[in-house]
């Protein structure tokens, strides 16, 4: 058997360069279809083809990205010069992803709680995809919060914390850097305070798990949520607060062997997920030892997509827009973001139950 640990490594170490971070545009068919419906335009594989190009030719996007997540599909396009998209990020000095998990399903005995499939197709995935050229996976598990109903249930926890791990094995035995994302929805009205308690719990579970499954910390990353009030809370909190908050709930639970803590911005605007993230990389008084960074999805693309609407004439239009999102979270990753004045860049972009 294949010892990847000096490989897993050295990805982990570069994905978590300073200043920069990790686009998400691994997005379903399904859930990219709804994206493109908002504009208007009509959700066929040349189409997502050509909206994938728009963002991986995008000039300078490396000074601000260090990996892009794709979808199995996009894993195996190519641009129009012929180039697979995978190869043309390699010449961008960008490390190429691949969603690997196939989608959630009701977990029997609970209140509509889910766990992830994929688990026995993964080995073989994630081989496949090795071959392609993929150095990181992402998987995503998700829980929610109802302080009526007492979830994220026990079993729920426990479910996906051992799917997060069995995945996190597999995928390192074959080569690829495990992003483990234990996404809690924001979804509800609970405070932050019970936010921070739920995330504190989850994370400490997940470890426990990824430990008993012999995880090799150097060559693995995290993809949690931030902690925030839920989206009908009726409060809206400070980036200080959140900040503090966040690292907090890290520091209780998080090993510091742990190369990269890369957050999903969980629909918050775009201008949200990088002051939050900047106030982060500001905190003082507080250990951080792990690298602290996005991996944004929405929060990178909402503008560029608006303004590529599908029209290959504000082509650099849109480019430019997704060069400031990345530019702002770069900044944010080191502490210097300043803000925009920008106000669709405060456009939320929560979606209840938001499926990828």
């Amino acid at each position: 058997m294949t010892d990847f640990r000096k490989e897993l490594a050295e990805t982990a170490s570069k994905l978590a360069t300073p200043g920069k971070g990790i686009l998400a545009a691994d997005e379903s068919t399904g859930t990219i279809g709804k994206k493109f419906a908002s504009i208007n335009v009509e959700n066929t594989e040349e189409n997502r083809r050509a909206y994938r190009e728009l963002l991986f030719t995008t000039e300078h996007l490396e000074n601000y990205i260090s990996g892009v997540i794709l979808y199995s599909e996009t894993a195996k396009q190519s641009a129009k010069c012929g180039t697979k998209f995978i190869e043309l990020l390699k010449k961008k000095g960008i490390v190429s992803g691949i969603k690997v998990d196939q989608g959630l399903k009701v977990l029997p005995g609970t209140n509509d709680e889910t766990a992830t499939m994929g688990l026995d197709t993964l080995d073989a995935m994630a081989k496949e995809y090795y071959g392609l050229g993929c150095r990181f996976a992402k998987w995503r598990a998700v829980l929610k919060i109802s302080t009526t109903d007492g979830c994220p249930s026990e079993q729920a926890i426990q479910e996906n914390a051992w799917g997060l791990a069995r995945y996190g094995t597999i995928c390192q035995a074959n080569g690829l850097v495990p992003i483990i994302e234990p996404e809690i929805l924001i979804d509800g009205p609970h405070s932050i305070e019970v936010s921070q308690k739920v995330t504190e719990r989850v994370l400490a579970s997940v470890v426990k798990a990824l430990q008993e499954n012999n995880i090799f910390w150097e060559g693995c990353l995290l993809k949690p949520n931030m902690v925030t009030p839920g989206s009908t809370s009726g409060v809206k909190a400070t980036a200080s607060e959140i900040a503090i908050r966040t690292v907090t709930a890290l520091s209780r639970t998080i090993p510091p062997a742990l190369v990269g803590v890369f957050f999903l911005s969980g629909g918050q605007s775009e201008e949200e997920a990088s002051v939050n993230l900047n106030a982060m990389n500001r905190l003082e008084g507080i250990r951080r030892p792990w690298f602290l960074s996005f991996s944004y999805g929405r929060a990178l693309q909402n503008t560029a997509v608006k303004t590529w609407a599908g029209k290959a004439e504000n082509l650099a239009a849109a480019q430019a827009a997704l060069l400031v999102r990345a530019k702002a979270n770069g900044e944010a990753q080191l502490g210097k973001y300043q803000g925009t004045d920008d106000q669709s860049a405060k456009e939320s972009l929560f979606v209840d139950n938001y499926k990828y």
